[in-house]
């Protein structure tokens, strides 16, 4: 089934490059359901909807596409969802907002079997793209530091350096160096190690304990969020979640498919520069947010911690397999999952890093060139202050022709660009926001 000769590899070097993987992203199981939860949704809920999420994508992954590429709940999208979408937009709760992610969950699937998603992709002009990976990574390292208290917020000048001496200030500190020297080691799995460390300090200070236990049965408490697509159609059109669905369904397209790409490229699974079995792979984020929105979980997107089981001589859909199986297995360890995600000073770090790592994306971006550089800018500036990653895109989006147009380079732009702008002017003058 997996080719294993044909790709040069074996089962012991697949099942190690998918330990690997798994160690390098394992720490979503802790950090998405803290965030989550901010929103109101049920601890118990989210860690097993991204664990169904990630599981569901990553075995398809395994299974349709066999590739390397393990699939979970995006970092950035889920902030998204808990800071930016609930509580905004006519004051919305969390049903509501996993509707919308359903919805883009179905037209993401529909999109993945027509050629239109890679017409879409080439459309976005590429400083746009940089613009928002960097922006969510301002987002969400952002929220990192706001959550531990090492920013806080001020009358004058809106935020602050908070107190350094907190003891959630320090831990955070203590383990975000420790994180970092991990990771400047070169040490797969650095994130998830780091959490351990900063947890096994949390739990000598007396501030983590484990009152419930390690281990239980997984649970559902609020059983199936999203079912009927009528139902969730009639959320967004009557709360108007329209920029809400595409802010969603656009920064998943862009995410998975450059990871995607970037994965198959290091693994050497490019075939003339295109990707074999692209649509069975696309097809497995795709599902997989609509799975894990069903049972309460934010939008997926492949992840680029899967380079590292690459890097460890994963070549097949083995690797991808062995990490669906350990997700499966990690649904036992809810009670010690929600004790370490109630101590933000733990998790913080991890959304700090990635963060940076995200900021990478400037580095592309053509700064020389106004007309290029200025829509970039305005979606990376945007998007943390404003706390919304649909607000900056809009913003990119609206700038970007309007500038091509003053420099008589209308023509470059893409027809689906301006249809876009159109769009997300009327969704900012009119439209909740």
């Amino acid at each position: 089934m997996f080719k294993l000769k044909e790709n040069g590899t074996s089962v012991k070097t697949e099942m190690m490059a998918g330990i690997t993987t798994f160690l390098t992203m394992v720490y979503i199981v802790v950090v998405n359901p803290g965030i989550l939860a901010d929103a109101g949704v049920p601890f118990e809920q989210v860690f097993i909807a991204t664990i169904i999420a990630a599981a569901a994508g990553t075995i398809w992954m395994a299974l349709f596409a066999n590739y390397p590429i393990a699939i979970a709940p995006g970092m950035g999208l889920n902030a998204y969802f808990a800071y930016s979408v609930v509580g905004t937009h006519g004051n919305i709760d969390y049903a509501t907002a996993f509707a919308a992610v359903f919805v883009a969950g179905i037209i993401f699937i529909i999109l993945s079997l027509t050629p239109f998603r890679s017409k879409l992709i080439e459309a976005i002009p590429d400083n746009l793209k940089h613009g928002i990976t960097a922006g969510i990574g301002l987002f969400i390292a952002f929220i990192g530091l706001r959550l531990t208290g090492l920013i806080t917020s001020h009358p004058t000048n809106l935020v602050a350096l908070g107190d350094l001496t907190s003891s959630s200030s320090v831990l955070a500190l203590v383990g975000l160096a420790f994180t970092l020297i991990l990771m400047a080691l070169n040490v797969n799995g650095a994130l998830f190690f780091g959490m351990i460390a900063t947890g096994l300090i949390a739990y000598f200070t007396g501030q983590l304990a484990f009152e419930q236990g390690i281990m239980a049965l997984p649970s559902l408490p609020e059983g199936i969020i999203v079912f009927n697509p009528i139902d969730a159609i009639g959320e967004v059109v009557q709360h108007g979640l329209y920029a809400v669905v595409f802010s969603f369904l656009l920064v998943t397209i862009f995410d998975t498919t450059g990871t995607m790409v970037g994965v198959a490229q290091q693994a050497g699974l490019m075939k003339n520069n295109n990707l074999p079995r692209a649509r069975q792979a696309l097809l497995s984020d795709s599902v997989a947010t609509t799975i894990g929105s069903m049972f309460g979980t934010s939008p997926t997107t492949a992840y680029i911690e899967s380079t590292s089981g690459v890097a460890a001589g994963g070549r097949t859909g083995l690797t991808s397999l062995t990490v669906g199986v350990l997700f499966i297995l990690a649904a036992f360890f809810g009670p010690l999952v929600s004790a370490v995600s109630g101590i933000s000073a733990i998790t913080a770090p991890a959304l700090i890093i990635v963060g940076s790592l995200m900021m990478g994306s400037i580095a592309h971006i053509k700064w020389g060139e106004i007309d290029e550089a200025f829509p970039a800018f305005i979606i990376i500036l945007s998007m943390p202050l404003t706390s919304s990653i649909a607000t900056g895109i809009a913003l990119g989006f609206i700038s970007y022709p309007i500038l091509k147009v003053a420099r008589g380079k209308w023509k470059d732009v893409h027809p689906l660009v301006y249809v876009f702008a159109v769009l997300f002017l009327y969704q900012l003058a009119f439209l909740p926001h």
